[in-house]
């Protein structure tokens, strides 16, 4: 879509407001509202002014003033909003300079396209995530000095058996066992296919929605794959859809990686494939009919997976659902089939157009842009450097004994630690001037002060079970 065709668009619509949004730096939507009347042809090349040093981890105060730049192929009009409104994604831009500004998430996602070009490597990159997520009926939760907790409810949850709900009609889905029952068991039904009706509508390809496996409204909803900044921009419209479907229904949604003691996390498995023209790259007569650059892809997933999680999974609570001896891939291992490996090549279909690695650490927390720019990076280094993934592991990782796991690396314990992988490994993100310096020093900084150290400041309730009377 062109500037001419986005006014004629809202003049077709009866469009009344203008809705300019951008990612901020940990990967939250930021958004500014004009009346229609402001947007002219010239507003998508001078842009809008606001200010920078509002924005979580982007700029100093003495140097605020930023650009938005709407781009016009991003134009979608809101199916929430009471007045007719037109959203477009907006690039960041220096005023002054008018150069694209390094902590744009889009950005980053934009030149790490633009390196692989230049590599002669591929054309384009392909991702496909497969973001989970949980519908709460209600959440309450709050850290104050003298006091901390949180409280979930759902009426799916195993725990209101015995709840006095006038009548409580059974169906509350066991631990672990939300995968794939009919309703009633699965009272979701309706809402996540108003979800995908939605989506679609908005021009979202959704191949499929389903309950997923933990009790209480755990959800996923998968969409096709397609090329890596555009599969970012989608993944926002996604949490936005899923997130103000979900309320105007008086429910919640939180893609927060562990909500729940004791059921499944929500993961964000990702598929990646690159190909150049029709010609798609990863398919060969390798081991689980892949080629050589798609095994040395693997290894620069695998090589780096410490590192790439401080972007794939990057919040503290992520390192709740990646722990050992649970069904999270946290054993840096590739394998096909085999689910259990934090590399799997899915054996769906012969086709090799189907071809791809599916990376399974990841979770919805991440700031898409960034996580796919980090993978593809991750990805590139594998095939120029030629690294070796090692022998597939195509046993279940769960049941090996300790000695045969003994040479199985696995991902990072906690934030801190993958923060720390990432300084010491971050040289691959640099290249073409994807990931920057100052990105990379801001995000390490940025996680430490405000995530990891503010977390190891507080007082877990737990602690009170385990010490108070010590």
């Amino acid at each position: 879509m062109t500037p001419k065709e986005v006014l004629a668009l809202c003049r077709e619509k009866d469009v009344k407001a203008i809705d300019m949004r951008f990612m901020d730096f940990p990967g939250l939507w930021q958004h500014f509202t004009i009346p229609v009347s402001e947007l002219d042809e010239d507003v998508f090349e001078d842009g809008l002014g606001f200010d920078g040093s509002s924005i979580r981890g982007w700029q100093a105060i003495n140097e605020s003033d930023m650009l938005v730049v709407p781009q016009p192929e991003t134009a979608s009009l809101d199916p929430f909003t009471e007045l007719p409104t037109l959203s477009m994604i907006c690039n960041i831009q220096d005023p002054i300079t008018r150069e694209d500004y390094s902590r744009d998430p889009r950005n980053v996602a934009r030149k790490a396209i633009n390196y692989l070009k230049s590599t002669g490597i591929g054309d384009s990159c392909y991702v496909g995530p497969e973001a989970e997520f949980f519908v709460f009926d209600d959440i309450r939760f709050d850290q104050v000095p003298n006091a901390g907790y949180y409280h979930i409810d759902s009426i799916e949850g195993q725990w209101n058996r015995g709840r006095q709900e006038n009548p409580n009609l059974g169906y509350k889905l066991r631990h672990k066992e939300g995968y794939f029952p009919v309703p009633p068991a699965d009272q979701m039904m309706d809402l996540r296919n108003e979800m995908m009706q939605t989506m679609i509508e908005c021009g979202l390809r959704v191949e499929c929605q389903h309950h997923e496996v933990g009790t209480a409204g755990q959800a996923e909803i998968d969409l096709r794959f397609g090329p890596l900044v555009e599969m970012a921009d989608q993944m926002m419209m996604y949490k936005y859809i899923i997130k103000n479907v979900a309320r105007r229904h008086g429910k919640t949604v939180t893609f927060m990686p562990k909500p729940l003691f004791g059921d499944n996390g929500s993961g964000m498995h990702t598929h990646i494939s690159i190909w150049k023209g029709s010609e798609p790259l990863f398919a060969g007569n390798g081991y689980a009919g892949l080629s050589e650059m798609a095994l040395y892809a693997a290894g620069g997933l695998l090589k780096h997976a410490a590192a790439l999680c401080a972007f794939t999974n990057p919040t503290t609570n992520s390192y709740k659902r990646l722990v050992p001896g649970f069904e999270a891939p946290v054993n840096l291992a590739y394998s096909q089939r085999n689910r259990s490996a934090a590399v799997r090549i899915p054996m769906y279909s012969p086709s090799p157009k189907s071809k791809r690695l599916e990376f399974r650490c990841p979770d919805p927390s991440c700031n898409p842009y960034l996580a796919f720019s980090a993978l593809l990076m991750a990805v590139i280094d594998g095939i120029q450097n030629k690294i070796d993934p090692g022998e597939p592991l195509d046993k279940d990782i769960y049941d090996l004994t300790p000695e045969e796991l003994q040479d199985v690396p696995h991902t990072p314990g906690s934030l801190d630690e993958a923060l720390g992988a990432l300084r010491a490994d971050h040289e691959f993100l640099l290249r073409g001037d994807v990931f920057t310096p100052d990105v990379i020093d801001t995000w390490i900084w940025y996680k430490t002060e405000n995530e990891v150290d503010a977390l190891r400041l507080r007082p877990h309730p737990y602690e009170f079970c385990m010490y108070y009377d010590i």
